[in-house]
């Protein structure tokens, strides 16, 4: 008897086509061979590579017989009805999933001289639409260049696989998700839009950053949409967020609730979108003002008595101010930080304490920043208490994920790359159509349904 793995196992493997006529036909695809023994884990099963040469096979084989058998359809003619003849035969060179294949076609002419039927294959096809969506998903979720090594090496693509090409393709998928039409969803009553701002490195002389904005929409139902464009590119943000309006299911009686960070260019972009009411001040850049304060207020030094009342009074003011700004009392927020200014003086000639500098120095930057910011953005404030409580947002600390996880992990963060405006804003579009789940069928959703803001008011 032989040990176990000393003999081997010979498989072979057919293709078997049952015709309309109930006839059956096989093909041979390819022979596997394995010892019939376990003793070496590396025998189990397919290998990677025989894998990707089975499926090569089936594909040539399945593409054979397709092709065969649509040579010998005959359509009608458009024009007159009469039977079509073949003209010519057109060669065709297609990239697909699991390789290159090479069909030959019929050119079809009307036998009564009306012209051609024009029912082939566009001259401009070289892949099929999945494969182009797959290769647009993963140039969205990684490097080119990344993206044509995991496809050189999971799948039996010989064909199309380098980095410019990737791009290209996903360029390409990019202009058609720019241009698409919205589809319509079923209506809803209320629904928030918050907007922001991020930036990513130009390769361009003369600027040194692209503005990138992106927004998040969200129903009372829980849907979510991302959106995203770079600022003066062909792509239009007003009517981008009509689109993405319209596809969660605005209508005329929609309420409609924006956030903004502030900025005047993101209200009025809102307002040219067609969202009239005023835009609320988002509670998470408030929120890290606050924060910043009152991280240097608990750095104050306490080496005398003075300066240790100082410090009780100013942390106990900037804890006040929290407070009057979270409950909509912001034209009171001058008190606290008058009451905070007119102690600061003890702390007049306080030295560094190693690394994190002179806190009181600090902490005077920080309430001349969260001054301004008030005074500047007062018609935006509202009471965020009331709203929380009703169990409504408060904030865009959301889109500031989203500015996170839709730009800069693929643009900016991770990869220390620079780009064009055209390249980032249609890689942009793409990257948006992977999350919302529109990119071509197969492609599911990738946010799940989110409650209300259910978050803690100060870390919101």
């Amino acid at each position: 008897m032989l040990p176990a793995g000393d003999s081997r196992m010979e498989w072979t493997l057919r293709l078997v086509e049952s015709g309309i006529d109930g006839q059956s036909r096989s093909f041979e695809v390819m022979a596997i061979s394995r010892p019939d023994g376990l003793g070496d884990i590396a025998n189990l099963g397919l290998t990677l590579a025989e894998s990707k040469l089975l499926l090569a096979q089936v594909q040539q084989q399945l593409v054979a017989e397709q092709a065969n058998t649509h040579a010998t359809f005959r359509p009608d003619c458009r024009s007159c009805g009469g039977t079509c003849h073949v003209k010519d035969w057109r060669p065709h060179r297609i990239a697909t999933l699991f390789g290159e294949v090479r069909v030959k076609l019929p050119r079809l002419a009307c036998a009564g001289g009306c012209g051609e039927t024009g029912g082939g294959w566009p001259s401009h096809c070289r892949s099929t639409p999945e494969l182009n969506q797959l290769r647009a998903r993963l140039s969205a979720l990684m490097p080119y260049r990344v993206a044509a090594d995991v496809l050189q090496h999971l799948l039996p693509i010989d064909a199309g696989i380098s980095p410019e090409t990737l791009r290209s393709h996903t360029l390409q998928v990019g202009k058609q998700l720019a241009d698409a039409v919205a589809e319509q969803s079923p209506s809803d009553a209320a629904i928030t839009i918050s907007l922001d701002s991020t930036f990513i490195r130009s390769r361009d002389d003369g600027e040194r950053h692209l503005e990138v904005r992106v927004g998040n929409v969200e129903t009372v139902g829980g849907g979510r949409q991302v959106f995203g464009a770079v600022a003066r590119t062909e792509t239009d943000i007003t009517a981008l967020i009509q689109r993405t309006l319209e596809t969660v299911g605005r209508t005329e009686t929609t309420e409609v609730t924006a956030f903004t960070d502030g900025c005047p260019a993101l209200r009025m972009v809102l307002t040219n979108a067609g969202v009239t009411k005023p835009p609320i001040l988002d509670w998470f850049h408030i929120a890290m003002r606050l924060q910043h304060t009152k991280l240097a207020a608990a750095n104050l030094s306490t080496n005398d008595p003075d300066r240790a009342t100082a410090k009780a009074t100013i942390v106990a003011e900037v804890e006040r101010l929290h407070w009057r700004i979270w409950n909509g009392k912001a034209k009171n927020a001058q008190r606290s930080i008058k009451r905070i200014r007119k102690v600061m003086h003890v702390f007049k000639g306080e030295h560094s304490q190693g690394t994190k500098g002179v806190a009181s120095r600090k902490l005077w930057h920080a309430l001349h920043a969260i001054d301004k910011y008030l005074r500047g953005q007062a018609a935006w404030l509202v009471n965020y208490a009331k709203r929380y409580r009703a169990g409504l947002g408060v904030g865009t600390s959301i889109t500031e994920g989203t500015a996170n996880f839709l730009v800069n992990r693929r643009m900016n963060k991770s990869q220390q790359m620079r780009w064009s405006r055209r390249g980032a804003d249609l890689l942009l579009q793409v990257r948006c159509a992977v999350y919302n789940g529109t990119l071509g069928a197969g492609f599911g959703h990738r946010f799940d349904r989110i409650p209300l803001c259910q978050c803690r008011p100060g870390l919101c």
